[in-house]
């Protein structure tokens, strides 16, 4: 390694470094300000409900920012993550399976949903942004179809996802995390994590350089509709019915999250482990503003400009990068 690649690579830790440590000062900082504001915050209850809350949005979180780095988007992961939990709960009240092969067809609805949005944006070479948005409503529309436009209750028979498994908090938040340090792995020690990061930095140099970038593009569509998928029976196991209207919305959240945590828009830029802290941040924002009663209308205004505050950020980080 020469020294400018190492000057290079002890600049980029310590960015990391910088952005780990900006993240937990603003989560902390919430935490502190709602904690003076309402006397409840500081609960052993209130940090279990967002624990048991947030698993289906970081694992949607954790593939969306997979498709941001190679300069995607997906609208679609809250339609996907309804169609997923209805397939489920019919295959339980309809065909009368068990919760292990239920939860794989969920799965597989996921999967498959995620790598038609992926296949369709390369073989046309369409933006994901539009692929994605007519998937949303395609998707949507199957969800009701499937459900005939009613709630599936299911009762507990998908309830080993959310049965509290440790201290009060839920399997799936431990599967969660467990995914989010996997694919932090996959990002930044293997080789398909380096061909994501090439792909949304210059695709173009990718092709030159010999490499196949459309089955890696399929391949992480294909993943966050996966993961959507596992969103999607989290949510019903938590809710303990599956509804196809859950997961309306959800999206923006989502990318709100990732965008949060640093991943750029652009592409090219990301890391799972900040996605996290964003998720957090959403997750306590949200619960910090239900507990002051703030209206729902407020709350989604406060929302959107911690977006555009986390846009702007990113993009006077990107100048100054480029500067430098």
């Amino acid at each position: 390694m020469t020294t400018s690649q190492k000057q290079a690579a002890i600049g980029s830790s310590r960015g990391q470094l910088g952005t780990y440590l900006g993240l937990m000062a603003v989560l902390l900082g919430m935490v502190i300000l709602f904690g003076s504001l309402s006397e409840y915050f500081f609960s052993a209850d209130t940090f279990l409900a967002i624990a048991n809350e947030i698993p289906a949005l970081l694992v949607m979180a954790v593939g969306m920012t997979f498709v941001l780095i190679i300069a995607g988007i997906d609208l679609s992961v809250g339609s996907v993550l309804a169609l997923s939990g209805a397939a489920a709960a019919n295959s339980i009240l309809q065909w009368h399976w068990g919760a292990l092969p239920a939860s794989l067809l969920g799965l597989v609805v996921g999967l498959a949903c995620g790598a038609l949005t992926g296949w369709i944006s390369v073989a046309w070479r369409l933006p994901s942004f539009i692929v994605s948005l007519g998937m949303l409503e395609a998707v949507r529309g199957a969800a009701y179809v499937a459900t005939d436009s009613r709630t599936q209750y299911v009762g507990d028979a998908m309830a080993g996802l959310a049965v509290p498994w440790l201290a009060g908090i839920s399997t799936a938040f431990f599967i969660a995390v467990a995914l989010v340090v996997v694919a932090q792995i996959v990002l930044t020690k293997t080789v398909f994590g380096r061909y994501v990061v090439g792909i949304g930095t210059n695709e173009e140099a990718m092709r030159l350089a010999g490499i196949n970038t459309n089955p890696i593009r399929v391949a992480v569509f294909a993943a966050t509709g996966l993961l959507a998928g596992l969103a999607g029976l989290m949510q019903s196991a938590r809710l303990e019915a599956a509804d196809p209207n859950s997961g309306t919305g959800i999206e923006l959240q989502v990318i709100a999250a990732v965008v949060i945590g640093g991943t750029s828009l652009m592409g090219g830029r990301g890391s799972v482990i900040n996605t996290f802290f964003g998720v957090l941040i959403i997750a306590v924002l949200e619960a910090g503003l239900a507990q002051i009663g703030v209206s729902d209308p407020s709350k989604r205004i406060i929302t959107g400009c911690v977006i555009v505050v986390a846009v702007i950020i990113d993009t006077l980080r990107q100048k100054r990068s480029a500067k430098v």
